[in-house]
Formats: C-alpha cells, sequence, structure tokens
C-alpha cells in the first residue's frame, strides 16, 4: 500500500524552522507546561516552531481562499475560524501541547486571536453518566454529548458572532453548573480532545463527525508502555497536589502510600485510559493530518505530514 505520510526524523523537521523566529521566553514556557512536562525552549525550536510556520502558511492560504469565494460571490462572507484538532491519549501531552500551540501561533501578525476549547466539557455531567452506568467509561466515545459538541463547531463554522462551550473541572471531575467559554470569531480554533478524530457520532444516527469541521489535524504519539509510565508519575503528582483539596473528587486517593498509588494507578490505566487508547483512539491516528511521536523522554522524535 502506498504511503499516505511524509516522514520526518527530528533533524530534519528541525530544519524547516527556517527563519520563524522564537516568540517564547523561558518564563512563558513555565505557565504553559502541565505536571510533569519536561518540554523546554529547545523542544519548542525543533518541533513546534517548524509546526507554526507550516500552520501560519495553511491559514494565510485559506483566508486567501475565503477571499476569492468573497470575490466570486460578490459579498462579504462571514469570518470563519481556522480549526485545527489536537488528539491523543490521557496522558500524553496534548494539553501542554495544545497551550503552547496556542500562544505560538497567537504571536503571528496574520492571526493573532487563538482560543483553545477542550472536548471534557462537552463530557455528560456526571449523574447523566450514573444514571446510565457509565461512569467507568468517561472519556470513552459514549460519555460525550456529541450532539452539542457538532452543534458548537456547526456554529462556529457559520460565522456565527460568539459560540460558547461548556466548562469541565478537573478538581470535581464534573461539568460546572452554570459556567460557559465563550468564542468571539476567533482566527483560529483549537480543540482538543481524546476522541476527537473519531469516525463515529455516538448516540446519534447522523453520519456527521467532528471531524468534519477540522481544516488540520494533529495526533499525539508514543508507545503505550511510555504513555502508561507517564500516567503513574502524573497520578503520583497529583496524589501530592490537586488530590489534596478538598473540593477534589478524587481526595480519597490523597492518603494512599507510594506503593498504593503505584497500583492504584497501574489498575485504572489497565482497566479504562488503556483500554480507551486502544479501543478508540489509537486507531483514529492515521486520519490525523500530522502525526508527532514523543520518545520515552517526551521529546519529539519523528514527525508524519499526511501528503496533499
Amino acid at each position: 500500500m502506498p504511503e499516505r505520510y511524509l516522514t520526518f526524523d527530528r533533524e530534519l523537521w528541525a530544519s524547516l524552522r527556517a527563519a520563524t523566529p522564537m516568540t517564547l521566553r523561558e518564563d512563558d514556557l513555565a505557565g504553559l507546561r502541565g505536571i510533569n512536562e519536561r518540554i523546554d525552549l529547545d523542544e519548542v525550536t525543533a518541533v513546534y516552531l517548524p509546526l507554526t510556520r507550516l500552520l501560519n502558511l495553511y491559514v494565510s492560504a485559506t483566508q486567501n481562499l475565503h477571499k476569492v469565494t468573497a470575490t466570486f460571490l460578490g459579498k462579504l462572507a462571514p469570518k470563519v475560524p481556522y480549526v485545527i484538532g489536537v488528539a491523543g491519549s490521557v496522558a500524553v501531552g496534548k494539553s501542554t501541547f495544545a497551550r503552547i500551540l496556542q500562544a505560538l501561533l497567537s504571536r503571528w501578525p496574520d492571526h493573532p486571536k487563538v482560543d483553545l476549547i477542550t472536548t471534557d466539557g462537552f463530557l455528560h455531567p456526571n449523574r447523566v453518566l450514573e444514571e446510565r452506568g457509565i461512569m467507568n467509561r468517561k472519556g470513552f466515545p459514549e460519555s460525550y454529548d456529541t450532539r452539542a459538541l457538532l452543534a458548537f463547531l456547526r456554529e462556529l463554522k457559520s460565522g456565527r458572532a460568539e459560540v460558547s462551550a461548556p466548562v469541565y473541572s478537573h478538581v470535581v471531575y464534573d461539568i460546572v453548573d452554570g459556567e460557559k467559554a465563550t468564542v468571539c470569531q476567533p482566527d483560529i480554533l483549537i480543540l482538543e480532545g481524546l476522541n476527537v478524530l473519531q469516525v463515529g457520532a455516538a448516540g446519534t444516527e447522523s453520519t456527521e463527525f467532528v471531524s468534519d469541521y477540522f481544516d488540520f489535524s494533529i495526533y499525539i504519539d508514543a508507545e503505550e508502555s511510555d504513555i502508561e509510565s507517564w500516567y503513574v508519575d502524573r497520578f503520583l503528582s497529583l496524589r501530592e497536589s490537586i488530590f489534596q483539596d478538598p473540593d477534589s473528587f478524587f481526595q480519597h486517593y490523597a492518603h494512599l502510600s507510594h506503593d498504593e498509588a503505584v497500583a492504584t494507578a497501574r489498575f485504572i490505566w489497565k482497566e479504562i485510559n488503556g483500554l480507551n487508547l486502544r479501543e478508540n483512539i489509537e486507531p483514529t491516528r492515521d486520519r490525523a493530518s500530522l502525526i508527532l511521536h514523543k520518545d520515552s523522554d517526551h521529546r519529539v522524535d519523528d514527525v508524519r505530514l499526511l501528503k496533499l
């Protein structure tokens, strides 16, 4: 079967940065890192700057296409955001990646307004998951309100002035009642989540998919054994931080011994997160426009770009 992707090692990909300037400082990066993330400015230079150069070219081409279409129709078309999907496993570093990408893209003069929305806000509330008996399936496709997510993207791509998404709290492990994240015609929207490349709209008979609304999509990849190790490390860090919060849904994990915490994290990985990765997330990898593969040290060692 012909190869659909162009493959770059780290050095070759880094060379595609060309003259793209570094617009982040170390203190900026410190505020964007996630728990146990080891990303540094060298990683930003080698991986993110070539990517932002590519995306800037794609966004500019898309903006020009909209202008051409408006000229053909003889009327102004509403501003439509360029939508980038970011997918990958729990603990693979999606959130940090998306935040850094947002920060870098917002520093380009042609598209200064870049918003970031996570699909966590489109999870069904815990009461709904409990009613359906799928509380232990949170993060699996059936745990999302896919209709609401599709409606959000449909309104966004129609050029609507304001579109709102629900907000999720990782402390209380639930949707925050009455709280919304509102986007107002951004130049770029980054949508980050586990299952954004899914081809099925769970719970609907529609053939409309979330990825239909993407202009570009990125999958963060790594060996499962490495991701599991990162998940365990993150669980141990959370045990010493967020789990200590009296409002934390997982406060009962805060008092586990080190060995108990490791065993608990590995059990959760085996029964939930690893299962979801193998059954639902990893099978969507080859639908992405770009695949970034991380080595065991969190550094990207391989990049695959889908041929046009």
